[in-house]
């Protein structure tokens, strides 16, 4: 490789794309899984006839599974290293979107998609600590800007591609059709992404998992951080939850897949991402937390209007400005934990994913009961909140 003294990886360096292609094949694969089911929301409440809120669990019981078993796959990837834990996890779970294909009840339905997310939890913590051990402090948030536009694009591109392939195909049969696509991608990981340099292995301990939870438990910047996750997160799968649903229903009556394109959206995230490393060099982390959290405010309150264009710029608003908080919030987290790298990106993990089901299943009864207005309420409470715990975070002891 080619390497600083201290043995990491630096921008333009061969080894610097090689490991953006991979991690960008691990987001993608990861997102493309997870968020599949998404735009189908309205197809389930409609084929297993129940509320809008039930129909979301095929999402939330993912996501719920994927934040608890990131709890651990940060100390199991410390013992069987970070990238045979993220081959494993990228391949089984595109053999499970695959086995969709034989889900034809909700119930059968709902184990699949928690075994996805308990499989899922291989990636994203795993591939946040990869990145904070092997690239420099110039490179990792350029690096972890590209990993989100891979979430990015490859949660645009499940959300779409579904919907589009279910104007052909029964919806599990679309679903796992993804899983195939997933499953060459997962093999252009495994030949991509370059074996660890500066990872350390330690024997797998019980006691130093709660060790390591607990020490970045009681440091309150990193707990700060928790909390902006679970926040943003909240809000974010709650608007595009049910989007869909206030979409096809009066007065503009869009089919699904009509729908479905609202994600190309996410393209603007997944520039918006890339571009937010820079950014935080000029202006610093405070301006551009802030700064971020103001835009999906105002995204968030641009969708209030009847018009179809300004809903979707709204929705295009809100999405840049998730995604670049969400970078230099991971980003941060890699900065700021000292030790145990891995359980401090599974803890600000956790708290997102945790954001996601909880919200992303309450935002149904907001919408039953308000319609998009009271949805759209729940979403600028979660940022007042958000804005609050930056507040808090600013005043935390410095430990850079």
């Amino acid at each position: 490789m080619s390497l600083l003294p201290q043995g990491q990886v630096r921008v333009g360096t061969s080894e610097f794309r090689r490991i953006n292609v991979a991690l960008f094949c691990a987001g993608f694969v990861t997102f493309v899984t997870l968020y599949d089911v998404q735009p189908l929301l309205p197809l389930f409440a409609a084929e297993f006839k129940v509320s809008p809120a039930v129909a979301s669990l095929p999402l939330s019981c993912s996501t719920i599974a994927l934040a608890l078993g990131m709890l651990i796959a940060g100390t199991v990837s410390e013992t069987l290293g970070r990238r045979p834990v993220m081959t494993v996890a990228l391949f089984l779970t595109s053999l499970l979107a695959m086995a969709t294909y034989f889900s034809h009840s909700f119930e059968s339905l709902l184990v699949v998609r928690l075994l996805q997310g308990l499989v899922l939890a291989g990636v994203p913590s795993v591939a946040m600590a990869y990145l904070g051990e092997e690239m420099d402090a110039q490179a990792i948030g350029h690096a972890m800007g590209l990993y989100i536009s891979g979430n990015a694009v490859g949660g645009m591109s499940g959300r779409i591609g579904s919907a589009l392939l279910c104007k052909y195909v029964p919806w599990h049969s679309a679903i796992a059709l993804v899983g195939v696509i997933s499953l060459l991608l997962s093999l252009v990981f495994l030949l991509y992404l370059p074996p660890s340099t500066n990872f350390r292995q330690r024997p797998f301990r019980l006691n130093y998992l709660f060790t390591s939870l607990y020490q970045h438990l009681h440091d309150p910047g990193l707990l700060c951080l928790y909390g902006l996750a679970f926040l943003s997160m909240g809000g974010f799968i709650s608007l595009y939850n049910y989007i869909g649903f206030r979409l096809l229903a009066a007065p503009y009556h869009l089919s699904h897949y009509q729908v479905s394109l609202i994600f190309l959206v996410y393209l603007l995230g997944s520039f918006s991402s890339g571009v937010v490393g820079s950014l935080i060099h000029r202006f610093g982390r405070p301006f551009m937390i802030r700064l971020t959290l103001a835009v999906m405010m105002g995204g968030t309150l641009i969708t209030l209007t009847g018009s179809l264009p300004l809903i979707v710029a709204g929705v295009g608003i809100f999405t840049c400005g998730f995604f670049s908080a969400h970078a230099i919030a991971s980003s941060w987290v890699g900065r700021r934990a000292l030790t145990a790298k891995a359980q401090a990106s599974s803890l600000y993990l956790f708290s997102y994913y945790l954001g996601s089901s909880l919200s992303g299943t309450i935002g149904g009864l907001f919408w039953q009961s308000f319609g998009w207005n009271g949805v759209a309420a729940m979403i600028v409470l979660l940022l007042v909140a958000a804005f609050g715990v930056v507040e808090l975070l600013l005043r935390a002891p410095s430990i850079e």
